[in-house]
């Protein structure tokens, strides 16, 4: 509840910062439902925060969110995954996030906001998680907590471009 607050809060800070200009929903149908997206909003305010979560990634040989992995998610276990990877974004990295940029926190809050917009749509689905789905999102969880907690937290925002593109090519 205080974190959906606080995602809630940062609200105004989308409309002091990032967002200049109204931008389209997509309607992404993952397996039976159908959520809306607003993908350039999304790589908007990634492209704003994308430099500096790259040049504070130290873990140059660990990867979090492979390509292939998300390439090769199981048929019927797109929505599972993908409310899985909205809860991990929201409850591990943008709630640790930080820059002693404005803008960027900004950027992030709007990230955040947009994250639990989709999460919030994404409750009328019924998303059944298969076991494999659990397993390959444990391991990515693994390999989060292996990191310290920044180190990880800049290593996910660094490969938010895998989730995005991989976003975009769900039809």
């Amino acid at each position: 509840m205080k974190m959906l607050l606080g995602y809630s809060g940062c609200f105004l800070l989308l409309l002091l910062g990032c967002l200049s200009e109204p931008v389209e929903s997509r309607t992404l149908h993952v397996d039976n439902c159908s959520v809306n997206i607003h993908i350039h909003e999304l790589r908007k305010y990634y492209s704003e925060i994308r430099p500096h979560a790259i040049s504070g990634d130290t873990e140059i040989g660990v990867k979090l969110l492979d390509r292939s992995l998300m390439k090769h998610v199981q048929e019927g276990q797109t929505c599972c995954f993908l409310r899985l990877l909205l809860r991990f974004y929201m409850e591990r990295v943008f709630s640790n996030y930080s820059s002693d940029q404005v803008h960027h926190q900004r950027c992030s809050s709007a990230l955040a906001n947009a994250f639990v917009s989709i999460r919030r749509d994404m409750h009328k689905c019924h998303c059944h998680c298969g076991e494999e789905t659990q397993r390959i999102f444990d391991a990515v969880h693994a390999e989060f907590i292996k990191l310290q907690t920044q180190a990880a937290v800049q290593k996910a925002v660094g490969e938010l471009d895998t989730v995005l593109d991989w976003l975009e090519a769900l039809r």
